[in-house]
């Protein structure tokens, strides 16, 4: 019986991250379920769009793979979202696999990275070694996508249980900002930060709004309040311990462990 393993994320225009991250993921899936074949597939349709224009490569949605799969004769179908949080972008892949429901014999969908709470101490732990290590004055700020799902409250989460420790999560697009951490820096006399995207890749976020000389990028704003700033483009996906987690994630539907 023929089995697809869809791994599917937000995407990325950015060749090399992508590579890096989301290509590497895929090969881990490879190795790991040799009884599936592995398929790609993005959310962002922009994403899609500039890839196709960029580089004449057609990257399909759920929806589009679905429809493929059920053209060649597959039946049981497992999608694994590279998602970060439970938000909008793992919704639209949910939603798209489960209209499907009806023309295969099996169709499940693995979580996004922080989904249980297991899963925030996992991470907890690894960002706890990612910032060793680190000298007096001295501190690691994330940089997430953020949201504006209801899923927003998984970056303060994860913060507060991190607030004992030099380590400090941002969003991009809701809450907490990057201008709530400048306060709370000077308050514990920090000197220097590590900027990192906490995103699956170091793609048009990290590369611009965190990491670039622009007027309004993170490193420039922590540079104004007066800190020592150094970006770090390496994207969450690039590391073993990240890739492990949705390894973990996708063995629960793809062996029936949910």
């Amino acid at each position: 019986m023929k089995k697809a393993l869809i791994v599917v994320s937000f995407g990325t225009s950015y060749p090399e991250t992508r590579k890096k991250t989301i290509e590497a993921v895929e090969n881990r899936m490879i190795e790991r379920f040799p009884e599936c074949d592995v398929f790609r597939a993005f959310t962002s349709n922009v994403v899609i769009k500039k890839i196709k224009e960029q580089e004449g490569v057609k990257i399909p949605t759920v929806n589009q793979l679905m429809l493929e799969l059920k053209e060649k004769g597959y039946k049981e179908v497992f999608v694994q979202p590279l998602h970060v949080i439970n938000g909008s972008e793992y919704s639209k892949a949910l939603h798209q696999a489960k209209h499907f429901k009806n023309d295969f014999d099996v169709i499940e969908v693995g979580r996004p990275l922080m989904t249980e709470f297991e899963d925030y101490e996992e991470i907890v732990e690894w960002l706890r070694d990612l910032a060793q290590p680190l000298a007096e004055k001295e501190a690691v700020v994330l940089m997430g996508h953020g949201t504006q799902h209801s899923a927003f409250t998984a970056y303060a989460c994860l913060d507060h249980m991190l607030s004992k420790d030099p380590v400090f999560i941002c969003a991009v697009e809701s809450y907490p900002g990057v201008e709530t951490v400048v306060e709370r820096l000077k308050e514990a006399n920090i000197e220097k930060v590590y900027l990192h995207p906490f995103m699956l890749v170091a793609g048009d976020h990290a590369t611009n709004d965190m990491a670039s000389d622009e007027e309004d990028s993170w490193k420039s704003q922590l540079t104004n309040a007066g800190f020592e700033v150094e970006p770090i483009l390496k994207g969450m996906g690039e590391y073993p311990k990240i890739q492990n987690m949705f390894l973990e994630h996708a063995k629960k539907v793809v062996e029936g462990e949910e």
